[in-house]
């Protein structure tokens, strides 16, 4: 039994690379789930637990069997496209947050392991490439890197640290911001690289000093992330108050001139209750509505009931693009625009190129009328976006016209409802259904959940 025990002591305290990947590569699951836990935290990405199991199972496999199959350092470069792809598709995020949740983790365990490996060097006084071939001191040190890095992760936790936004929307600071990380990545990589293999050559104030410039650089690359992210955001919403102080002249103005006008409009009404032309009274008291729900229907056009920036930006511009035709439009919101079971990008992209289709449309016509509807179909487990708009050509091929390059208009691309088609094409989950009648020429977008 002593025999025993002291051979498996001397395996384990013996230099052997082989036997050290072998007793680490349980501790893979382990790395993945506290990987998840820091960066989810840092950057608030919200998730279910199926999505965490199966985040932890597949990037723990992946890791594995690049490092059975696949040669350093070819085996890094696959794990990091594979992590980068596992974060954007398994927690649906952007691909800047997928890659800023993969460099944070990344950081974090290379400051780990260069504390650890001066540690290390300080106790056994030799060097820690070496030192982590021996199976008892790598499962060691490994343990280690998870402990501290976990304690960062309540330390965030508890005190409530993260990013929770960090979405850049002008597409050239995404660009620039994305050229930034990976010009810091090849700059502090280099210099964690020199940290870790030649720690033991360097006197101790060299390296604290170089782990202070890497921390230093982190936060200020950091902090001029969120700063463009925060200017941006701040940018959007000024934009949206400038669209909605835009409605709110236009109610303004409408009210006063229906307040202006309010005596002549009665003694219109009272003219025909005079001559007891009742018909007469009718047609004027529906047209008096029409104006009516028109004032009332710009009060639903708000932030408020249409509670997402974007969709609002782009219905405002709309509006008052129509506005400036003569048209009207009306507006019913019954669905949180927040809680739509696909990509605001793309929605916003469908939203508009049916309201331009609307509007172009509607312009042709004696009658000027659009009506819009957000609602909810519970029992058909779908969200709906109905835009109907009379229409001048009776004749129009419903079918044809989701054609690249089809329109009815000379001068136009055709276009819009062929990119329609790319994105329903895309997603399994939408359905645009088009129907007319001897009125409206009506677009259905459908949403399935």
């Amino acid at each position: 039994m002593m025999e025993t025990l002291q051979t498996i002591w001397t395996a384990l305290t013996t230099e052997n690379e082989v036997l050290t990947s072998l007793l680490v590569t349980p501790l893979t699951f382990i790395e993945a789930y506290i990987i998840m836990l820091l960066f989810t935290t840092i950057l608030n990405i919200n998730s279910t637990k199926k999505q965490k199991i199966f985040y932890v199972i597949a990037m723990s496999l992946c890791s594995i069997l690049s490092k059975m199959i696949i040669l350093n350092p070819f085996n890094s470069f696959f794990n990091i496209i594979t992590v980068l792809l596992l974060n954007i598709f398994v927690f649906k995020i952007s691909i800047f947050k997928g890659i800023l949740a993969l460099i944070i983790p990344f950081i974090t365990n290379i400051l780990t392991e260069i504390i650890f490996s001066r540690i290390y060097y300080l106790i056994f006084n030799t060097d820690y490439v070496t030192g982590m071939n021996i199976p008892i001191h790598r499962i060691i040190g490994t343990l280690f890197i998870y402990l501290f890095t976990y304690l960062i992760y309540l330390v965030l936790k508890y005190f409530k640290l993260n990013f929770s936004k960090i979405e850049i929307v002008n597409k050239k600071h995404k660009y620039l911001l994305l050229l930034t990380i990976v010009f810091g990545i090849v700059l502090v990589g280099t210099q964690l690289y020199i940290l870790t293999f030649y720690t033991y050559l360097l006197p101790t104030f060299i390296l604290i000093l170089s782990i202070i410039s890497i921390l230093a650089y982190m936060v200020v690359s950091l902090y001029t992330i969120f700063a463009v992210s925060k200017l941006e955001i701040t940018s959007a919403n000024l934009e949206e108050a400038q669209l909605y102080n835009k409605t709110l002249e236009i109610l303004q103005d409408n009210t006063r001139a229906f307040r202006h006008d309010f005596s002549n409009i009665l003694q219109g009404m009272i003219g025909y209750m005079d001559n007891n032309d009742m018909p007469g009274l009718r047609n004027y008291y529906s047209q008096l509505v029409e104006d009516i729900r028109q004032s009332n229907n710009l009060t639903t056009l708000s932030p408020k009931v249409v509670n997402n920036p974007a969709i609002y930006n782009v219905l405002a511009s709309k509006y008052h693009k129509a506005d400036s035709l003569g048209i009207g439009i009306t507006l019913e919101a019954f669905l949180d625009l927040n809680e739509l079971h696909m990509k605001i990008y793309e929605f916003t992209r469908v939203l508009g190129i049916l309201m331009d289709n609307a509007i172009e449309a509607v312009s042709e016509c004696e009658e000027k009328i659009i009506n819009i509807s957000f609602r909810q179909d519970t029992r058909r487990h779908m969200q709906l976006l109905v835009i109907e708009n009379t229409y001048h050509n009776k004749d129009i091929d419903t079918d044809k016209i989701y054609e690249k390059g089809y329109s009815t208009k000379k001068g136009n691309t055709g276009l819009g409802l062929w990119e329609v088609r790319q994105i329903l094409r895309k997603n399994n989950n939408l359905n645009l259904f088009t129907t007319k009648n001897t009125k409206f020429f009506i677009q259905q977008f459908e949403i399935f959940y």
